[in-house]
Order: structure tokens, then sequence, then C-alpha cells
């Protein structure tokens, strides 16, 4: 019985020390806003005051757009994400991308509360404080889910809907990036504070690829940054432990506006079966699907994806 104690022991020990290691090679610490602020904050990006947060945001295109385009981000992503279609569409269209509470360069919020609810009611008053009264929204992922539930809660806001591979029924992965799964986990979620090791943030970025040779250095990069910003990785791991996708489904059915649904055919995180049934439940609704695309397709080919979405705006003016 001492024996075995005592392997035990030693075993723990060993383990603590190997941990230990691990973190020291590779210490990470929070990074101030303002140490990001250049590279990843460029003009046209400004920061707008939001229920106490200063909220990053791109505000792009003609101001007399009646119905602005505004566009949500995933989680662990960026308004970044965006930028191959803001690029396309702001020479006719205002666009407006922003980094949500907990990601990006906007950073956590002080309340630690990151559930759908507390989303929708913060895209709203983002809507109040860029004074747009109605609006094509869209949302990829998280954003996504957020997007359709602020549709049904407030459906004088929005005029239209484009879904990309949008969060909302029961998951049902058969892949999940090893960032998500370690920001599960509570005791692994803590060392993530103080540890980042680049090949995590990589191997998560390549898992929602269709086709990791996309993913470069240069993109690896910048989801490094957006996730050591300061307060970011605990956010993280508040609003996976808050998660609520496969509530208020019913509200989804209930929804009127056109709608546009993208998806990516070698997603998954949220596989195509998703996608076809937002359509079944959304009457008039229509699904796209680009087979070699992953989780992300807008990022991942944002010249294609974005043909459609041009399509669609045409077709409902």
């Amino acid at each position: 019985m001492r024996k075995t104690l005592k392997f035990c022991g030693w075993a723990l020990l060993a383990l603590l020390l190997i941990a230990g290691i691990g973190i020291a090679l590779t210490w990470t610490p929070d990074v101030p806003l303002n140490a990001l602020r250049e590279r990843w904050a460029p003009p046209p990006s400004t920061f707008v005051d939001v229920a106490g947060l200063q909220v990053h945001v791109r505000d792009e295109g003609p101001r007399d757009d009646p119905t602005p385009i505004v566009l949500i981000h995933g989680t662990s992503a960026s308004l970044h994400t965006w930028e191959g279609w803001g690029t396309a569409l702001r020479g006719t269209r205002r666009v407006v991308s922003f980094d949500l509470p907990g990601f990006g360069l906007t950073g956590p919020n002080a309340s630690g509360d990151y559930s759908d609810a507390s989303y929708v009611r913060f895209t709203l008053q983002l809507l109040d404080a860029l004074k747009l009264q109605r609006v094509v929204l869209g949302g990829s992922s998280l954003g996504g889910a957020i997007a359709w539930q602020t549709a049904a809660a407030a459906p004088e806001r929005v005029a239209q809907l484009i879904l990309v591979d949008a969060g909302g029924y029961p998951l049902e992965s058969t892949s999940v990036p090893i960032g998500f799964r370690i920001a599960r986990l509570p005791v692994l979620r803590e060392l993530m504070r103080y540890a980042l090791p680049r090949r995590v943030v990589e191997s998560s970025v390549r898992n929602v690829y269709g086709d990791p040779s996309l993913v470069t250095p240069e993109l690896v990069d910048r989801y490094v940054a957006m996730t050591s910003r300061a307060g970011n990785r605990e956010a993280l791991g508040k609003r996976m432990s808050q998660q609520e996708w496969g509530t208020g489904l019913e509200r989804i059915s209930a929804l009127t506006q056109p709608t546009l649904i993208l998806w990516g055919g070698r997603d998954r995180l949220i596989p195509l079966a998703h996608g076809r049934r937002f359509t079944q439940d959304i009457k008039g609704s229509r699904l796209v699907t680009f087979d070699e695309l992953g989780h992300v397709p807008h990022e991942e080919d944002p010249d294609r994806t974005v043909v459609v979405v041009k399509q669609f705006l045409a077709a409902s003016r």
C-alpha cells in the first residue's frame, strides 16, 4: 500500500512538473488593448461606446444606405473575418462589422454574461448607438445564432437575414477544435489563461477550414492576437459554460424575413444537416452550399460566397 501511494505521489509530481514546464514554455500573458490597436485596428476601425464597453467597429460604405448590412462573427473570431465581404460590398452598400463582447478587440464585459440573450441585447444596443433603425443582419456560427434571435426579438429592426453555418439547433459535431474543447474543461481552461501554444490556435483554425492549406501564418497571427487580448481567454471559458444552443427553436419557424442560408459542405462543427433544417423551418428561405468549404466559408472564399450575397441583396430590394 505504501509503495502504491509513493508511486502515485511521484507520478503526480511528475505530471505537475511536466505541466509546469509546458506552461513555462508556452507562457502567454494577456496583451493590453493598446498594444494591439495599431496593427489590428487601423482606419476605418473605430471604437464606439456601447453599454459601457468600447466596441471595436468598422463602418464602411455610403451613409445614405436605407438598410445597412451588419455582420456578426463567430466564437473566437473577430470583425476581421468579414474583410473580404466588406471590400466587395462597401462600394454600394453600408457595411458594419464589430467585435462581440469577450472577443476581438472589444474584450470582456463587466458582468461576465455571455449568454445568447445578453448578445441579443448588446446587438440591439449597438444598432441604437449607431442610429441604425432597420438593417440586413448577417452572422456566422455564434453570430448566426445571435442574428436570427435578434430578428425574432425585434423583427421591425431586421429587414433580411444572412445565416452562415449558423448555430441554433443542438450541436451534432463530428469534430470540435481543440481550443474549444480546452475551453469547456475547467482545469484546462484555467491553464489556458496563462499558456497559449500557437500550435493549439493553428490546429483549431485548420479544423474549421474545409481546406486546411488555406490557413496561413498571417491568419494564425491574427487569431493568436485576438485570443491574447486581455480578458478574452477567461471570457471564452465563461461563454462555453453558458452556451445554450437548442433552446427556443420554435422562434426559428416564426421568422418572416427573407433569409439566405450559406453553408460549407465540409463543416464538421455544425454539419450541413443544420443548414437544411434552417431551410425547412424558415419559410421562403434559400440554402446555398459550397461543397469544398468548411465552417467559415465567408472567410475561406469571400470572393465566391459574396457573389451569392449580392444576388440575394439585389433580389430583395
